[in-house]
């Protein structure tokens, strides 16, 4: 069983390794930094990257993360926050008439006006499927006859329509999370009195002696459930019901979706018009929102304050990061992304990460046109490519690199899978969830057991995913940027993934979500995993590219004629 939650890539629940002492937990914090030869893990080498870059001086780089917000009060992420400097905080005026009033740290995409906030979203399948549904639905279609346009949305329907049929293995799965979801609270409830506090983790549990049969058998239940479905043993209760219930209420919503349309959460809290690119001057300036957790963690492992001695080090050492909140629970919104892809290049970001994905994208024309402004701004892009266990080479995953009716590659474009340690869970050297492909997934990052920020003054955990895989690629890339910054995206793009040729491609490993032996050549393009002291190196020696500006390409339909109204 390995569901996972597709907006941001974060596996929640998944059959992994109980790892439940707290010196191996300690020994895991930042192992994604270390080096294998000295530390014997397959992290980066983030070290040795320093080394190399002693005595070398860096500039600052803006690294946007467009996510679910941030919480800008956390301890290792304010002096790294990107700041508006044309803006004056508080005052309701558009100081530098970008159209984003008091847009301070970013930008939020999914609010409105009043300050409320847009926290869930349907999946982009059964918007479609709901889009369409009395235009195609009940009708006999004869594909040959429809003009071009209406062929288009028919087939998207029509993918979307089959994919809404709930299968007996989606019923099972979401009975079995209910069913555990139940017994935790129930046990949970037990060992809150027992204990005497409302929030504790699995190691502490462990550690605990219960002195009655209820304690005991409350512990022996809620341990016994942990180890089943996955979650670390520093996972607080809070944190593991929190999760297991948002996906047991987004699993039913999807399930019952088909026969009853999912509320139109967008229309009752943004009320932009939607299918107007051009109408792009909505939200507000709340970059924490609702759920700041994913773009927390995310944000930290990019470039979490290495000088202050508390909580963690991120990769790149002089960046800012510019908050653009554009993913919700449940799928973005194909609009939202292009937008914030577009408020990031225009504010100066010259790394954007994206960890989120989805398997529909009705207008994928405004992301490729969003994809390519930023290449033709020297903007590179980095994204997580999923936690399906799933070759995009042969399914689909949104946003890519694909720019349709250039019918090219972006060449700004990374697409990141998640790799491990056998030191780490299962043991493999790539993640069992992360998703793969020859052609579409350009290297793998560590993205297992990742400590990072979490929302809260001085909070920090693990989590997993190629939402944490993409942020580690992300800050090599800034960290390339910092101290090489004539070099272009394409450029940092080639020593990124010229870094992971030094894997030895030969070395076989599991193809996520399968017990069949393969090379990891086969998994991605360049058969191995980043390494960031060699991407310096390479960097060292590139001479920087010559663009003739006057012959970039700017695409021509989006963003036309748009202007902010006074």
């Amino acid at each position: 069983m390995r569901p996972s939650v597709r907006k941001s890539n974060i596996v929640i629940v998944a059959c992994l390794f109980w790892a439940g002492q707290t010196q191996a937990q300690n020994a895991l914090k930042g192992w994604h930094l270390k080096d294998l030869q000295q530390d014997g893990y397959y992290g980066i080498s983030i070290g040795n990257a320093y080394t190399f870059l002693k005595d070398k001086k860096s500039t600052p780089v803006i690294v946007a993360v467009i996510d679910s917000g941030i919480d800008t009060t956390q301890e290792d992420l304010r002096s790294i926050l990107w700041r508006n400097p044309k803006e004056i905080p508080g005052n309701g005026i558009d100081d530098d008439g970008n159209g984003y009033i008091d847009d301070v740290y970013g930008w939020n995409f999914l609010g409105n006006i009043d300050g409320n906030n847009l926290k869930k979203a349907a999946d982009e399948k059964t918007r479609l499927y709901h889009r369409y549904k009395n235009k195609f639905s009940g009708t006999s279609i004869n594909e040959d006859s429809l003009p071009k346009t209406d062929k288009a949305q028919y087939n998207l329907w029509a993918k979307a329509a089959k994919e809404m049929t709930v299968n007996s293995e989606e019923q099972a799965e979401l009975m079995f999370v209910e069913m555990a979801l139940k017994a935790l609270k129930k046990h949970d409830k037990t060992l809150q009195q027992e204990l005497g506090k409302t929030e504790f983790t699995c190691e502490q549990l462990e550690k605990w002696q219960p002195s009655n049969s209820h304690g005991k058998q409350a512990k022996l239940g809620y341990l016994s459930s942990m180890k089943l479905l996955g979650f670390e043993g520093d996972d607080t209760n809070a944190f593991i019901i929190s999760q297991l219930s948002e996906y047991a209420d987004g699993k039913k919503e999807s399930m019952e979706a088909r026969d009853v349309p999912p509320p139109d959460y967008r229309e009752k809290v943004i009320k932009d018009d939607y299918y107007n690119i051009n109408d792009r001057f909505y939200g507000n300036a709340d970059v924490m929102g609702p759920n700041p957790l994913h773009g927390t963690h995310v944000s930290g492992i990019i470039g979490a304050d290495r000088t202050n001695n508390l909580g963690i080090e991120g990769v790149a050492d002089n960046v800012k990061i510019m908050m653009v909140r554009a993913i919700p629970d449940g799928d973005e919104y194909d609009k939202d992304v292009a937008l914030a892809i577009k408020y990031a290049v225009d504010n100066g970001a010259r790394v954007i990460n994206m960890s989120f994905g989805k398997a529909f994208s009705p207008e994928k024309k405004w992301v490729d046109e969003a994809i390519q402004y930023a290449e033709a701004k020297d903007v590179l892009i980095v994204h997580a490519a999923g936690n399906e266990a799933t070759d995009v080479d042969e399914t689909e995953n949104f946003p890519n690199a694909q720019l349709l009716e250039c019918n090219r590659r972006a060449d700004n474009f990374i697409n990141v899978g998640a790799s491990s340690d056998p030191h780490i869970g299962d043991g493999k050297l790539i993640a069992d969830f992360s998703n793969y492909g020859k052609a579409n997934v350009d290297v793998f990052a560590p993205g297992v057991k990742i400590y990072s920020t979490f929302p809260g003054k001085s909070d920090y955990g693990f989590l997993k995913g190629t939402s944490m895989a993409a942020p580690v690629v992300a800050g090599v890339a800034a960290l390339i940027r910092s101290y090489y910054p004539d070099l272009s995206a394409r450029q940092v793009k080639y020593a990124i993934e010229k870094s992971a040729y030094s894997c030895d491609t030969t070395v076989t490993v599991y193809k996520p979500g399968t017990k069949e032996k393969v090379t990891i050549s086969t998994l991605c393009e360049t058969g191995g995993m980043i390494n960031a002291r060699t991407a310096l190196e390479v960097a060292a020696t590139l001479q920087p590219e010559i663009r003739d500006k006057k012959k970039v390409t700017l695409p021509k339909a989006t963003f036309k004629n748009s202007k902010p109204v006074k």
